[in-house]
C-alpha cells in the first residue's frame, strides 16, 4: 500500500514533512511543563475523590481501569481512553480530566491498555473490546446506567473511541483529536513501533467504516498540527454524510494537549459539550 516515491510520500508531503506533521510533542511548546502539570493535577485527583484503582478486565498487567464514583444516584458514566500514539502514556497521567466531570455528577472510568511495540494494533483493539464487554457484563458493579454511557478518548484513544461507537454498551461517543486513518500514520516515523499491517490499516481505520450510529461530539484544538485537524474534520464530515447526529467544534487557543484542560473549567468547552452530548 505504501507509495515508493522518495519525494512524495503522501498528499504531496515528503517523508520529513509527514514525520513532522504527526510529531505532536515537537510541535507543542513547553511540552515538559504541560505534562508535569497534568501529572501533578492527576496525582491530586486520586486523593480527592472516591476511586477504585487498577481493576482487572484482562489477563495482562496493563489491562486495568480506575473507577471514580461521583456519588450521584443514576449518574451517567464517562469512560476515557488516553492517547500517546498507542506507544506511551498511562491512564494515571490523565486523571486530571476527571475533576470537573465528577463535580458535574458523572462517574469516570480511566482505562489502560497494552502498548506497541510490545503488542500489535490488533491486540490493542481486542483489549478495548474486552474492556467494554467486561463493563457491559458488570454494569451494576460500576453503577452503569444503560443509555447513559459515554465512550471518549484523546488522540490514539480517540481512534479507539471511533472504533467502538457501535458497541452495545456505548450510547454516546466523544472522540477528541481522533486519528481515524491509519494509512498516513503507517507512512510516518510512528510505524517503526506500530508495525501496522495492510490488513490492520484497512480494518482499523474508522474513516472507512462509517455507519449511522450514536450521537457523537468531535473536538480538536485550533492550534493543532494540520494533519490532526484534518482527521477530525474528515471524520465529522463522514459521520454527517451518513446521517449521524454529530457535533464538531475546535477548542480555540488550545493545542493537542491543552484542549484537555477544558474538562475542568465550569464553562470549559469540553465539559459543556459532554453535558450537552448526554441530552441527545
Amino acid at each position: 500500500m505504501k507509495n515508493e516515491l522518495s519525494n512524495d510520500v503522501y498528499r504531496g508531503f515528503t517523508q520529513a514533512q509527514i514525520d513532522a506533521l504527526y510529531n505532536n510533542q515537537a510541535a507543542c511548546e513547553n511540552i515538559g511543563t504541560i505534562f508535569a502539570d497534568m501529572q501533578a493535577q492527576s496525582k491530586n485527583v486520586y486523593t480527592l475523590f472516591n476511586v477504585q484503582r487498577d481493576i482487572k478486565y484482562g489477563q495482562t498487567q496493563r489491562t486495568t481501569f480506575d473507577f471514580f464514583d461521583s456519588g450521584v444516584e443514576s449518574a451517567p458514566t464517562f469512560l476515557f481512553l488516553h492517547g500517546g500514539y498507542w506507544t506511551h502514556c498511562n491512564k494515571e497521567d490523565f486523571a486530571f480530566i476527571a475533576e470537573g466531570i465528577l463535580k458535574s455528577g458523572i462517574n469516570v472510568i480511566l482505562a489502560e491498555y497494552d502498548r506497541a511495540p510490545n503488542v500489535t494494533m490488533t491486540q490493542i483493539v481486542q483489549e478495548v473490546n474486552e474492556l467494554l464487554n467486561h463493563l457491559n457484563d458488570n454494569q451494576a458493579s460500576y453503577h452503569i446506567i444503560q443509555g447513559k454511557f459515554v465512550l471518549a478518548g484523546h488522540s490514539a484513544g480517540g481512534h479507539l473511541t471511533a472504533m467502538f461507537r457501535e458497541h452495545p454498551l456505548v450510547s454516546h461517543a466523544m472522540p477528541l483529536s481522533p486519528l481515524v486513518d491509519l494509512y498516513p500514520i503507517s507512512l510516518s516515523y510512528l510505524n517503526k513501533q506500530l508495525k501496522l499491517t495492510d490488513e490492520e490499516i484497512k480494518e482499523f481505520s474508522p474513516i472507512h467504516h462509517i455507519k449511522p450510529s450514536i450521537p457523537t461530539s468531535i473536538h480538536n484544538g485550533s492550534q493543532e498540527l494540520m494533519e490532526l485537524i484534518r482527521h477530525s474534520l474528515d471524520y465529522a464530515e463522514a459521520l454527517y454524510a451518513a446521517q449521524n447526529n454529530v457535533v464538531y467544534q475546535q477548542v480555540d487557543g488550545c493545542d493537542h494537549f491543552t484542549e484537555l484542560y477544558q474538562f475542568n473549567y465550569p464553562d470549559g468547552m469540553l465539559l459543556k459539550s459532554l453535558q450537552h452530548l448526554l441530552t441527545l
